[in-house]
């Protein structure tokens, strides 16, 4: 958790804190800030860094681990961030470019949906060590089935298949850290049966 000798001050959903942030901890905020529904917008100011965080509205310059309204996205959808933040003066490194050479990597075929990260964290296959994995290939999926784990902090986030359909692919490796919008999953949409009519 964030150190309690920071001095908060929030008006209106703005903060302005009396030391400059490291890294992780902007990544934490943002976290908390995103994983809370009291918030439509918030603002921080620590120095020359400023953040602007707002959900639905509009974004600014560049999108920082915003969470996708779903996990799963069809392949001929980018994700749309639901929260971002500009910050000039001084950006945190981007992880636009490895994620989107990651998307480039996967092949996609018509019908297939891509599970992909909602955060950036440590991606688990099961839900404790030595437990067998949510899901392996080749097994059916509901929309709320829950696929992995992605841990932010010691916070464990469930994360659902998004679609129904058929595992095809598992593109991350177990405990190994994920990157937000990194694919993790790929599934197949199932076809109806012919004796189903």
């Amino acid at each position: 958790m964030l150190s309690t000798h920071r001095h908060w001050h929030f008006v209106d959903w703005n903060c302005v804190a009396a030391q400059p942030f490291d890294y992780q901890q902007l990544l934490q905020i943002i976290e908390l800030i995103e994983s809370s529904s009291q918030f439509s917008e918030f603002k921080l100011r620590s120095g020359d860094l400023e953040i602007e965080l707002r959900r639905g509205g509009p974004g600014a310059a560049m999108p920082v681990m915003a969470a996708p309204a779903a996990v799963a996205t069809p392949m001929a959808q980018a994700p749309a961030p639901a929260i971002a933040a500009a910050v000039p003066g001084s950006a945190p490194p981007a992880a636009a470019a490895p994620v989107k050479a990651a998307r480039a990597a996967v092949e996609h075929l018509p019908g297939q949906t891509i599970v992909t990260a909602p955060m950036v964290g440590t991606f688990y296959r099961a839900p404790e060590p030595g437990a067998a994995p949510f899901v392996e290939v080749g097994k059916r999926v509901d929309a709320d089935t829950p696929v992995c784990i992605v841990e932010v902090m010691k916070l464990m986030s469930t994360i659902p298949a998004g679609t129904a359909g058929v595992v095809v692919e598992i593109l991350a490796a177990d405990a190994e850290p994920v990157e937000y919008g990194q694919p993790l999953f790929v599934i197949a949409a199932e076809r109806p049966h012919d004796d189903d009519a």
